[in-house]
């Protein structure tokens, strides 16, 4: 099993480029299925969760092919409406292919997702929605089968925001009969660059920004190209690393407005931020000072960059409180920078950060994809030698974080 070996304390200085969002891609992959034919999708990075659904799609009766950075799908055949267990079970997006087949085929055969073991993550919401819809919904087997003769419009109230359940409502009721409405809808980035992906194809989607998003649906799609957004996490998780450095950081091909809470707390923690259309340079504080945050939907502070953002926190001159509302029990990362003689107490989902002088080497676990990503910059900015094992969770989001990190002065070995 590979592992990182981090030889810490060192300085980055440099720019650092974003590659396209994993979490706009992947429903992107699965709205290729609405429509017969070849669409393709710009701007994609190399990440074992974008393979792991192309293997989906080819079971399904895709055809799907990468290039560099661009991936062609051929949804022309589809000729299966099961997603087996073997595959859905890796990774919890599996389940964006259940309202594309539903709307395509009426049929749909989806096993429950796996993926990060960050806490309960139902999916009772995506259900609640394909019902509304006018699905037939039993559970069997660990297996989720829907069946409609034909998608019906209809008012839809989310009881929470769910990126996830918005994401599947919104692709089975683009080819629905009459007029769909999302209430409570999530709001985050990837739900925009969602929206332009279907409207490219021929839907008719309105509210795009806003909690309510009103479709009416169409007869048929088409096959669309489009350039998927810069990935704000990636980009948020290399600002922390700059943050945690002596030296200026340039992070790239990023969008800056996606990020206004985390760039507002960066501020806050002592960082100068010049920001640019498609990038943002961090200048480290002197003394990095204690902020708090509280994860929450989009707008707010991203649950994705809580792990990061706590590492920020272990070296800041006094206390800070984390709180996460998104996956309260998000802290399996805590355990993990405590060996790095971090200062870490978590009671129910608020983490207290005590800042430390710094932080020391040692050999941790990674336990899901961001916990991974914050022992990296832990690791970084640690005095010694930190060995990081289980790094297959970090290859799920980032594309070679080892060798961007390296170009501006980490010393990062893959073993």
């Amino acid at each position: 099993m590979e592992q990182f070996i981090i030889e810490g304390n060192r300085n980055l200085s440099g720019t650092i480029p974003v590659s396209g969002a994993k979490n706009a891609i992947l429903p992107a992959m699965a709205a290729c299925l609405l429509a017969p034919g070849t669409s393709t999708l710009h701007n994609v990075p190399h990440l074992i969760d974008l393979k792991t659904m192309s293997l989906l799609l080819r079971v399904l009766g895709a055809k799907v092919e990468m290039e560099n950075d661009v991936l062609s799908i051929d949804a022309s055949h589809i000729d299966s409406y099961e997603a087996p267990y073997e595959l859905v079970n890796k990774m919890r997006a599996s389940i964006y292919v259940l309202g594309p087949l539903l709307a395509r085929l009426g049929i749909a055969k989806v096993s429950f997702p796996g993926g990060c073991a960050i806490g309960t993550r139902p999916v009772d919401l995506h259900l609640m929605a394909m019902e509304a819809l006018g699905a037939h919904i039993t559970v069997e087997h660990g297996y989720i089968n829907a069946k409609a003769d034909k998608l019906v419009g209809a008012d839809i109230y989310f009881p929470k925001s769910s990126v996830g359940a918005t994401i599947n409502a919104l692709m089975a009721a683009v080819l629905a009969k009459g007029v769909t409405s999302l209430f409570n809808a999530a709001m985050e980035p990837e739900i925009d660059a969602t929206i332009d992906f279907l409207n490219l194809m021929g839907a008719q989607i309105s509210g795009k920004g806003t909690t309510t998003l009103v479709i009416e649906g169409v007869e048929k799609l088409h096959p669309a190209e489009m350039e998927m957004i810069p990935d704000r996490i990636e980009a948020g998780t290399f600002l922390i690393a700059g943050a945690l450095s002596t030296n200026p950081v340039t992070v790239t091909n990023c969008n800056p407005n996606h990020l206004t809470l985390p760039m507002e707390k960066l501020r806050a923690s002592g960082c100068e931020l010049e920001v640019e259309n498609c990038s943002i340079t961090v200048y480290p504080p002197e003394i990095i000072q204690p902020v708090d945050i509280i994860t929450l939907p989009y707008p707010g502070f991203p649950t994705d960059l809580q792990a990061q953002f706590t590492v920020l926190m272990c070296l800041a001159d006094g206390i800070s409180f984390i709180e996460d509302t998104i996956f309260p029990d998000r802290f399996a990362h805590v355990a993990e920078l405590n060996r790095l003689q971090a200062d870490i107490r978590v009671e129910q989902n608020i983490a207290r950060v005590k800042g430390v002088k710094k932080l020391s080497g040692a050999e941790v676990m990674a336990t899901d994809l961001r916990a991974s990503a914050a022992l990296v910059l832990a690791g970084i900015a640690a005095e010694g030698k930190t060995v990081i094992s289980r790094i297959y969770h970090i290859d799920r989001g980032y594309d070679h974080i080892e060798k961007k990190l390296n170009a501006i002065g980490a010393k990062i070995t893959r073993s």
